[in-house]
C-alpha cells in the first residue's frame, strides 16, 4: 500500500547541487506542515470540531441521537431570490478552499494534474472508476445509514431542506458536485500528499485522512463517523495507489447527487426515506 512520496523532479531540493537554506528539505517539510494546519484550519478541520462538539451535545441529551434530525441543504430564507444567492454563496464557501489547496498543490508537487491526477488525461478510466466506487460505497452505505438510524445512533437525516422551487434540483446537484471536489481534492489529494511529503507511511496518511472525515460527520452521529471513516479509508487506499483523485471526486458527487435528488423525489413516497 505504501508509495514513495511524491515529488516534482525540477522543483525538489534533492535534485539541485546547490541546496540552500530556504529550500532544505527540513524547512519544505515545515512549510508543509504548516499549509496542512492553515488549509484544514479555514475547511473540514474546523468543520469536524464543530462536528465533535455537536456530537457531545446530542449525545449527551435525553435520547440522545434517537430523536436528532440532521438537515442538510437547508433553505436560508422565504425569498426566493435571497434563498438563491446564499445557496450559491454557500456553495462557492465549499470550492474555494480545494481552490486554495490546488493552488499550493501546483507549486508542489505539480506538474501534470497538479501531482494528484486532477486532470483529464485518462477520463474514461476515471469516470468508469469513479461509477465503480460510487456504486461500491452508496449502495451498503444506504443499508448502513438505515441500521444505524434503527439502532438509535444516527439522527434522523434530511437530505434536501430546500422547498420545491424553480431551483431546488440545480442547487441539490451543484451541492452534491461541490461536495466530491471539496472533500476529495482537501482530505485526499492534499492532505495525503503533504502527509506523504513530510515522511508519514502511507497506512497513517490514510488513518489520519479516515478520522477527520468521519470526525466531520459526527453531527449525523456515530453509524455517520462509521460509514465515511470506512469510505476515507478505501477512497485514501486508492489515491496511493493510483495517484488519480479525479475518480473519487467523480465517485463522491455521484452518491450526493444521487442521495439528494432522491430523498427530494423520493421521501413523500417511500416511508423509511
Amino acid at each position: 500500500m505504501s508509495a514513495p512520496a511524491p515529488s516534482s523532479p525540477e522543483s525538489s531540493p534533492e535534485s539541485s547541487g546547490n541546496i540552500s537554506p530556504e529550500t532544505s528539505p527540513e524547512k519544505s517539510r515545515r512549510h508543509h506542515g504548516l499549509e496542512i494546519l492553515l488549509v484544514l484550519g479555514v475547511s473540514l478541520g474546523i468543520s469536524a470540531l464543530n462536528s465533535l462538539i455537536n456530537f457531545a451535545d446530542i449525545q449527551t441529551r435525553s435520547g440522545g441521537f434517537r430523536h436528532a434530525v440532521a438537515t442538510l441543504n437547508n433553505a436560508q430564507n422565504p425569498r426566493e431570490w435571497v434563498d438563491l444567492s446564499y445557496q450559491l454563496v454557500g456553495i462557492l464557501s465549499g470550492v474555494v478552499p480545494a481552490l486554495f489547496a490546488l493552488y499550493l498543490l501546483s507549486r508542489s508537487p505539480g506538474g501534470s494534474g497538479f501531482g494528484i491526477g486532477f486532470d483529464r488525461l485518462r477520463a474514461r478510466w476515471d469516470a468508469l472508476s469513479g461509477a465503480g466506487l460510487a456504486a461500491l460505497i452508496g449502495l451498503p452505505g444506504i443499508g448502513l445509514v438505515y441500521l444505524a438510524r434503527q439502532l438509535g445512533i444516527n439522527a434522523e437525516i434530511v437530505a434536501s431542506g430546500l422547498a420545491d422551487t424553480w431551483y431546488r434540483y440545480p442547487v441539490l446537484v451543484l451541492s452534491g458536485i461541490q461536495n466530491g471536489f471539496y472533500e476529495e481534492i482537501i482530505m485526499v489529494g492534499f492532505l495525503l500528499t503533504r502527509l506523504r511529503q513530510r515522511g508519514w507511511p502511507a497506512w497513517q496518511a490514510i488513518l489520519l485522512s479516515a478520522v477527520i472525515r468521519g470526525s466531520y460527520h459526527t453531527y449525523q452521529g456515530a453509524g455517520a463517523f462509521v460509514g465515511n471513516f470506512v469510505m476515507g479509508a478505501i477512497f485514501g487506499y486508492f489515491f496511493t495507489r493510483t495517484r488519480r483523485v479525479l475518480p473519487l471526486v467523480i465517485a463522491h458527487s455521484i452518491i450526493d447527487v444521487a442521495s439528494f435528488i432522491g430523498y427530494a423525489l423520493l421521501h413523500d413516497k417511500v416511508s423509511w426515506i
